[in-house]
């Protein structure tokens, strides 16, 4: 057969007419199939292992990256959600703390005005009773000395109980002008 083959190549008909030579051609298919089976067996399969492996890892990587993103979209989310709330919170809190701010102060105020009274009373009583002794003393000064000059005067004692009696009417007179 393969002097058939190689009688076909050699005229100048056929492969032989594009200067092809069939057995150079045999030899280099058969050296093709052998290498391209070796290359198969020990190179290829190697080599599209690691390539195959590559690929998973790199689609697990993939659906890892996507399935991160999905859990950091939701964690986003559960975070502003938080964040709204606690600034909700916080908003009520310091507006309560506002009213019972003002409300301490209206009951400080109160107080104030309460104390402040109590010690204007105290005051104005302290005045009054300071100002009844004050007068008290001017009265016993005014009789002392309304005694002393009536003596001088009529150059004669005059008794406790009439001396009493005519420096009060005195007063009283002193009072109406």
């Amino acid at each position: 057969m393969i002097y058939i083959v190689t009688q076909f190549g050699s005229t100048a008909s056929g492969l032989g007419a594009l200067g092809i030579n069939v057995s150079d051609f045999l030899i280099q298919l058969g050296t093709f199939i052998i290498a391209f089976l070796v290359l198969r067996q020990w190179a290829f399969k190697p080599i599209l292992r690691v390539l195959r492996e590559r690929r998973e890892t790199i689609d697990k990587g993939v659906e890892l990256g996507l399935q991160m993103q999905k859990e950091k979209d939701a964690l986003e989310t559960k975070v502003s959600s938080l964040l709204h709330k606690a600034r909700t919170d916080a908003d009520s809190i310091i507006g309560a703390a506002n009213t019972e701010a003002r409300a301490i102060a209206r009951k400080a105020e109160e107080d104030a005005r309460a104390k402040t009274e109590i010690l204007l009373k105290e005051a104005d009583e302290r005045v009054k009773q300071t100002s009844q002794k004050a007068w008290q003393e001017i009265q016993k000064d005014v009789v002392a000395l309304v005694t002393e000059t009536t003596e001088t005067i009529l150059r004669e004692k005059i008794d406790a109980n009439k001396d009493t009696q005519l420096i009060t009417e005195a007063i009283k007179d002193g009072r109406r002008a």
